[in-house]
This record gives C-alpha cells, sequence and structure tokens, in this order.
C-alpha cells in the first residue's frame, strides 16, 4: 500500500483515559460496582459454561454435533473468540480502576492459552484452527474472522494500558502484522474486507498504542476499499462455487459495502456494523484531516438521528436484519433496538465529539447511555436484553445468556470503561460531557489540575465542580449544557452567569485563570416533558412519550389497576415526579391522572355504537431503563393522548 498523504489532523479532543477517572458518587458509581461484582464475573462463567473459554486450550475437541453444525450453527461457535475479547477488555477497564490481583491472574492465565493457540505464521481463530482450516479466508462476508480478530486486538490494548503487560499485545502485533501480509491493494493480496466491521477500528487503537503506522494504513485500506467495484464479495461467492445474487441478506447494504464509504448517504443495514464501521471513519477523519470522510459522518449522522431513531436512544427497527428498515418505521412493541447498538451509537458520538464540542453528539451519547444501553442489563446485573422493545405484552424477559452473546460483555466493558466517556480535554482545555460524581484529573504540561464533580443526577439537576490545583492555572472549562435544558443557571463562586453570553453548540465555555477552591455551580431544572413523535411515525401517532431531564420513562402494567391498552393522557395532565428509595434501587417516578376506557359494561358486545365510558385513574411511569425488574407484565413508553 501506498503511503498515505497526511493533512493537518481535524482531532482536536481526547477522552481521558480511565486512570484520571474516578466514579464514587450516587448512580453511577453503584451500576459500576454490580458491574464489578456480579456482570463481569457473570459473564466469565457463562463463557466458561458454554466452552467458549475451553476452545483456546490446545486440546480443544468440539463435538461431532458442533463440527456438523458448521460456523452457522445454533451456537454461533464462529465469533466465540469476539465473546471472550470483550470480557478481556471489560476486565481490563475494570482493573484500570479497582486493581484486583485475583482478576488480574485470572486474566493471565487465559492470555497464557491464547498465546498457545496462536499459529505460527500468526494466525489466530479458533474455529478455523481446529474445526475448518481449510477455509480461512474463503467467506470475509459472513464469517467474522476479521471481525473476532479486532476484537482480540482492543482486548489486547485495554490490556495493555491497564497492566503494562506486553504479553496479549504482542501476540495480537503479531496477527495483525500476519493480516496485512494477507490484505491490500498490492499483487498477490486479496482485495477483501470484513462483512462486519470492527477491525478497522481497533487498528486505529494498535497503532495509537504502539505507534506502528502499518497498523493505521490496514485499516485506511479496509475502510477506503468498501464497496468498490468489482465487489470483493462476488468474488469471493464465485471462488466458493456460488451464485454472488443468491446472498442470504438480498443487499450489500447489510454490511455497508453496497457503495464506496464516501458515497453512502444514508444509515442502512445492520445497526451494529454500521456503528463500528461509523467509529473507524470518524477515527481516520480525524487523524488524516480527511474533511470530506468527516463530512461523510456528519450526513449520515444527522440521517439517523432525524429519521431512524427511537425516542429512548435506540437504533434498529428489523429482527430479519439486526437493523434499519426506512425513514420513520419506528414500531414499538417489535423494536429491534439492539444494547450492542446503541453502545456502538455511544462509541461513535465520543468520536465526533473529538472534532469539535456539539451538543447534538453529547445529548445522544447520553440518551442512549441512560435509556437504551442501561436497560440491556437487569439491576442485578445478571440478566440482559438483546433487544429492546418499547412495549411489550408481558412476554418479553432478559435473558442469562443468548447463542449469540455478543451483548452481555459489550455492556460489561461499556459499564467499566465510562469515565472514558465523561470527560476529555485538549491542549489547554477540560470538558464535562456527563454528570458523574467523583473526580478528573488533566495534566495540562507539567502541571495537573483535578476536578471534583457532586452531584444526585440523574435525579436532581444540581451539579458542583470545584477546581483543586496546587497554584492557578488558565485554562478553558466546557461544560455541556442538555439539550433538553431549558433554563440552566449557573453560578461561579457564587456569582450568577449569564448562560446564553457563554454558551455555544450546547457546551458552557469559560476561559479564566482558575485558582484552587473554584466553585461552578449548575442548576439543571428536571421537567417532566411531553415528547411528540415526528407526524411520519405511524406507530406513535397521537401517542405521547414522558422525559425527565435524560431519562425516558415507560408504564408498567404491576402498576396499574387496569390494562395499559386502556390508558389515555389528558393533554392537560398534571404529572409530578418524586423520588421512591424503596423502588427499583431508588428511582423518581412520575405520577399523575389519566383516562381508563371501562370495559364493565361490554357484556356479549365486541362492538357498539356508543363510545367506551371513560374512568380516571392513576398513573404511575418509572424509568425505562427499569422495566421488567419485577412482577412480569405488559410496558408500554407510549401512551396515547
Amino acid at each position: 500500500m501506498e503511503p498515505y498523504p497526511h493533512t493537518a489532523p481535524l482531532r482536536r479532543y481526547t477522552p481521558l483515559a480511565l486512570g484520571a477517572v474516578s466514579i464514587t458518587e450516587s448512580f453511577w458509581a453503584e451500576r459500576q460496582r454490580i458491574n464489578r461484582e456480579r456482570t463481569i464475573p457473570h459473564v466469565q462463567r457463562q463463557l466458561a459454561l458454554s466452552g467458549r473459554l475451553d476452545a483456546f486450550r490446545r486440546d480443544w475437541n468440539p463435538s461431532a454435533d458442533v463440527r456438523a453444525r458448521g460456523p452457522w450453527g445454533g451456537t454461533t461457535v464462529m465469533f466465540w473468540d469476539s465473546d471472550v475479547a470483550k470480557w478481556i477488555e471489560a476486565a481490563c477497564y475494570s482493573l484500570a480502576t479497582h486493581p484486583d490481583p485475583a482478576l488480574d491472574a485470572q486474566l493471565d492465565e487465559l492470555i497464557a492459552l491464547i498465546a498457545a493457540r496462536q499459529q505460527p505464521d500468526g494466525y489466530l481463530n479458533t474455529w478455523f484452527i481446529t474445526v475448518d482450516p481449510e477455509a480461512r479466508w474463503a467467506n470475509l462476508r459472513d464469517w467474522h474472522e476479521l471481525y473476532c480478530a479486532g476484537h482480540l486486538i482492543e482486548a489486547a490494548v485495554a490490556h495493555f494500558a491497564a497492566t503494562g503487560k506486553r504479553t496479549l499485545l504482542d501476540v495480537m502485533c503479531r496477527y495483525a502484522d500476519y493480516i496485512a501480509t494477507i490484505f491490500g491493494d498490492t499483487e498477490g493480496q486479496r482485495r477483501g474486507y470484513c462483512g462486519h466491521p470492527e477491525i478497522e477500528l481497533a487498528l486505529v487503537r494498535l497503532w495509537r498504542t504502539t505507534g506502528e503506522e502499518r497498523y493505521l494504513n490496514l485499516s485506511r485500506y479496509f475502510v477506503d476499499e468498501r464497496g468498490r467495484r468489482p465487489h470483493y464479495f462476488d468474488h469471493e461467492a464465485r471462488e466458493r462455487g456460488e451464485d454472488p445474487r443468491r446472498f442470504w441478506a438480498r443487499s450489500y447494504e447489510y454490511n455497508q459495502s453496497h457503495r464506496p464509504v464516501r458515497e453512502q448517504q444514508q444509515v442502512v443495514g445492520h445497526a451494529v456494523r454500521a456503528m463500528y464501521l461509523y467509529c473507524a471513519m470518524a477515527d481516520l477523519a480525524l487523524i488524516d484531516g480527511d474533511a470530506a470522510l468527516l463530512t461523510t459522518c456528519r450526513r449520515l449522522w444527522q440521517h439517523l438521528t432525524t429519521t431512524r431513531t427511537y425516542v429512548m436512544g435506540g437504533i434498529g427497527t428489523s429482527r430479519q436484519n439486526e437493523g434499519f428498515t426506512s425513514d420513520y418505521d419506528l414500531p414499538n412493541e417489535s423494536a429491534y433496538a439492539e444494547t450492542c447498538a446503541a453502545i456502538g451509537m455511544i462509541f461513535w458520538a465520543q468520536r465526533m465529539l473529538q472534532a469539535g464540542l456539539d451538543g447534538s453528539y453529547g445529548d445522544m451519547l447520553e440518551l442512549a447511555l441512560y435509556n437504551a444501553v442501561l436497560s440491556g442489563v437487569a439491576l442485578d446485573g445478571e440478566g440482559y436484553f438483546y433487544d429492546n422493545p418499547l412495549a411489550s405484552d408481558g412476554t418479553h424477559h432478559r435473558q442469562q445468556w443468548f447463542a449469540c452473546p455478543c451483548c452481555p460483555p459489550n455492556l460489561a466493558r461499556i459499564l467499566a470503561g465510562l469515565g472514558e466517556y465523561a470527560y476529555s480535554q485538549a491542549t489547554d482545555e477540560a470538558v464535562v460531557h456527563l454528570f458523574v460524581g467523583g473526580s478528573a484529573s488533566f495534566d495540562f504540561g507539567d502541571q495537573r489540575v483535578t476536578l471534583h464533580q457532586a452531584t444526585r443526577y440523574p435525579w436532581d439537576g444540581q451539579v458542583t465542580l470545584m477546581v483543586a490545583t496546587d497554584a492557578a492555572k488558565r485554562f478553558t472549562l466546557h461544560v455541556r449544557i442538555p439539550g433538553w435544558c431549558r433554563d440552566a443557571r449557573i453560578e461561579l463562586n457564587g456569582v450568577p452567569i449569564d448562560c446564553d453570553q457563554h454558551q455555544a453548540n450546547g457546551y458552557l465555555t469559560i476561559e479564566r485563570e482558575w485558582q484552587h477552591g473554584d466553585t461552578l455551580t449548575l442548576d439543571l431544572p428536571l421537567a417532566v416533558e411531553r415528547i411528540y413523535a415526528h407526524p411520519a411515525v405511524r406507530a406513535d401517532v397521537g401517542k405521547v412519550a414522558i422525559r425527565r431531564g435524560p431519562i425516558i420513562y415507560c408504564f408498567e402494567q404491576i402498576d396499574h389497576e387496569v390494562p395499559l391498552a386502556a390508558l389515555s393522557l389528558a393533554r392537560d395532565t398534571a404529572l409530578t415526579a418524586r423520588y421512591d428509595a424503596e423502588l427499583l434501587g431508588g428511582v423518581v417516578v412520575i405520577e399523575g391522572m389519566a383516562a381508563a376506557r371501562d370495559q364493565h359494561d361490554w357484556a356479549g358486545m365486541l362492538y357498539r355504537t356508543m363510545p367506551p365510558v371513560l374512568q380516571p385513574c392513576r398513573i404511575r411511569g418509572i424509568p425505562y431503563f427499569a422495566w421488567d425488574n419485577r412482577t412480569p407484565g405488559a410496558m408500554s413508553v407510549w401512551l396515547p393522548e
């Protein structure tokens, strides 16, 4: 591959490293504790019980049944390696903030198994080493080899960052070096790329860790080659003796290879694949100063968030393609909204914020995190949603594991690594994206400044930021003012600040010489608001959803004496918020009166000319993320108005 012509990089802000962030208060500290004590161990046990860890043993001998099912078998052995890799990454993020010798030793043991499985040429994939070695690289479209490699690379980067050990990093550098000999645009190389994007963003992370330009070049190749003609997936299908026109997904929109990435106008296909691809595109645009590629990312973001995103931040409508259908097609009960897709949305938003501060990215990051992602794990940390509907008849529940368990370890890694999404910095700038009680340390040259944050967010909109520094330091502090906040009130050392005068693109900006003890206080009023969907969203016509701050609410049958389907909410009905310390670990509930269609005077009738009798009925909404943690029953985010 020819050297890439560097231009001025567009990356302005860098996320703080996990070691620089401490989360100690309230909401997120408790969720991280549960993730550390329950979810990460639970995922590890399930990996062991399902045979995923044994697959890395040299003497692994999969059963005849597993061999007969092939790589698309019922237990999806084909991409087992990625599940293990995501667990390693989650465990490493946990180690970075909460040292644990036992977990560290557990990782060392597993990494030794992985290293021993690596082939002399550097190749590393348990399925194609043991079960089907002749099929190596035979089906990039479907078989996830490069996807698994990408997750293992991410795990290696996380392990090195958390422990300083190169044991897994060296293994994955060898694998990446081998991959670079196989794929590329020089004679004798395959002009392929993965059907499931992931390795592209992983290679960028590997480059940042090692400084080796060849990894960045390989990422560029995979992104730039995608969708070019003649189409590689057609070529490899013919090599396998298949007719490419009989592709089971019918269109290469499914894996975002229908056209070169810079020509793509809409967000299409499999939602997780799209998010991982866009992450790599954003990474490369920022590194290379590629304004055209960044413009593509912004165009796709605008399309996604204005036509194909659920009110709680979930994405992906259809179970059939685990992804997108058409604009404004956002059904509720059949919503797919895969947890991994919402996590990918957060990954992408974080990268877009590195180009410049824009509240549309910060707001979506927060919305997806508190709702579409957090709903994916039970309050006890050991049950998971793969898909996240916005209505249920009472039969949709979290499970302890899945045949394709990509979501549980993905949840574990984003919750363990939350600090990287809360803050970022530039040379003389500190940025607060999320309101998370604890502290964050910013290094400005040879001077460290620590920002202490105190808050009961998201239940309370009061946020206090206090500066701790050994000496006065001039820098710019940026604090996101959420888009849902109508009347933010700001004080600096007790003196009110004109928020409008100091705010741009959703971020409050204060440049000054900061002294030790300087305190910025934010009052972000958390009003109960009604949300309405675009009229083209057929599923929500005549309906209303409820929001308070970053939290989207839903209604569960257990809190109501009448069927949820009988409820309607008058437009002028007052709704109040109340903190209930005994409910669901402590949440703010929304209460008020609604009307219920009486069903008792319909005896013997299916239809009649008289309208239903309406009776007053108390309603109670709970945060969407907390549903299905009590007695099973119907749920709905949207109510008729």
